[in-house]
């Protein structure tokens, strides 16, 4: 799960949690989103979003230690049926296969975030920036493009 940050019509960043999953062969970080959601609204009309991602707690771990890292990304709707579509959409299943149904549903929609930058704290006092390249070999590795 992420933290998905957008921002409003009104000016006001709105953060909710969506399911994610990585479409290697694009590169793209992919949701699967309602048209109902404020935050489907959101990036359809102010497309820079933000996605933090963190490991759950741990038992006797302090907070502050958790290994977390923040994308900031352009994110854009994907066309029904297209081949972005199509690969967004087996990436997505492979993770949340019982999801399936929900892809039918016709007011939901496949959306592929590009990242741009990202921010990694990999424990306490760890923290470093990820330029383009960093990202690019995680997000889509070698012989995948």
């Amino acid at each position: 799960m992420a933290a998905l940050g957008t921002l409003g019509a009104d000016g006001y960043p709105f953060v909710s949690m969506v399911p994610f999953a990585v479409d290697t062969h694009s590169g793209k970080v992919v949701i699967h989103v309602s048209g109902l959601a404020p935050h489907t609204r959101n990036l359809l009309s102010s497309p820079e979003v933000s996605l933090m991602v963190m490991q759950a707690e741990v038992a006797q771990e302090p907070v502050h230690a958790l290994p977390r890292v923040t994308l900031v990304g352009v994110a854009s709707p994907l066309d029904t049926g297209g081949d972005a579509w199509k690969s967004a959409r087996t990436a997505y299943l492979e993770r949340f296969p019982e999801a399936e149904p929900m892809t039918q549903l016709g007011d939901f929609m496949f959306v592929g975030i590009t990242i741009h930058a990202a921010h990694q704290v990999a424990g306490f006092g760890a923290a470093r920036a990820l330029d383009a390249q960093a990202i690019a070999e995680v997000l889509c590795p070698v012989g995948k493009a």
